[in-house]
């Protein structure tokens, strides 16, 4: 296919988290897409707030088109805010409601911080990867619009947890051995990508995504062409209709390539 829109996934697809690595074939591959008039477009998990720096470099270097952040509940389309979906502050009541019976910690996502009900070990170290500064504050979503809310607490307490959740209406996706997402269970990347490419004419047939987690399985399987990463989870890969090489192997730039995107 020639794809008119390209979206990508941040952690572990155009970079490397950890080793907080993006490399120069990023850059490359984003420029060379431009220069064929096909649309750039990011789809990731996280908040605007928490965009690495090597990120939001690459964006205003290639002029990336569209952010597609917080699993869709933000979009952004050069530059101008094109959709949002707030939680309501009912849904926010109930959950917080669910979480303190269960003396779990949480947060609230906002474009522009990440507000922590308390500052703790857990929450500080399972977010430290992602945004170092997170204020406390368990009133922050009384002052500020709210996208989807965090829950710290390990795997072996999905089926505690999750079950409440979803009575709401809601939804939880795993980020993190000790974190989940907590959104709008109609919710995610791809109803994000589908409501945004619409508002720009787009089919979904025209639309390739690259990505590598849990979070981009309904995303690789909806776009009309999915590429998973070579270092992606097997459900991710199973999703998808082409795996590329690994993020350390140069692996957008590398599956741009197979594919005949670019040269």
């Amino acid at each position: 296919m020639t794809p008119k829109i390209i979206f990508f996934d941040i952690d572990d697809t155009l970079y490397r988290k950890y080793t907080d690595t993006l490399r120069p074939s990023v850059l490359q591959a984003m420029n060379e897409l431009k220069a064929k008039g096909i649309l750039t477009a990011i789809a990731t998990g996280r908040t605007p707030a928490a965009f690495p720096e090597k990120i939001k470099q690459l964006i205003r270097q290639c002029g990336m088109d569209m952010l597609i952040s917080i699993n869709g509940q933000y979009i952004e389309y050069q530059g101008k805010m094109l959709q949002s979906y707030p939680m309501d502050e009912a849904d926010i009541h109930a959950v917080i409601a669910v979480l303190q019976r269960k003396n779990i910690p949480y947060a609230f996502v906002g474009t522009q911080h990440i507000a922590v009900s308390e500052r703790n070990s857990l929450t500080e170290n399972t977010l430290a990867s992602i945004l170092t500064v997170c204020p406390e504050d368990p009133h922050y979503y009384q002052k500020h619009e709210v996208y989807q809310m965090l829950a710290f607490y390990p795997p072996q307490q999905d089926g505690e947890i999750s079950p409440d959740i979803e009575a709401l209406g809601l939804k939880t996706v795993r980020w993190h051995e000790n974190a989940v997402d907590i959104l709008r269970s109609g919710g995610s990347k791809a109803v994000g990508i589908a409501h945004a490419v619409a508002k720009l004419g787009i089919a979904m047939q025209d639309v390739m995504a690259f990505g590598d987690g849990m979070n981009d399985i309904e995303m690789l399987q909806t776009v009309g062409f999915g590429v998973a990463m070579g270092n992606g989870e097997p459900q991710a890969k199973a999703a998808a209709r082409h795996v590329c090489p690994s993020v350390d192997e140069d692996g957008v730039y590398r599956g741009l390539q197979e594919l005949g995107i670019i040269d």
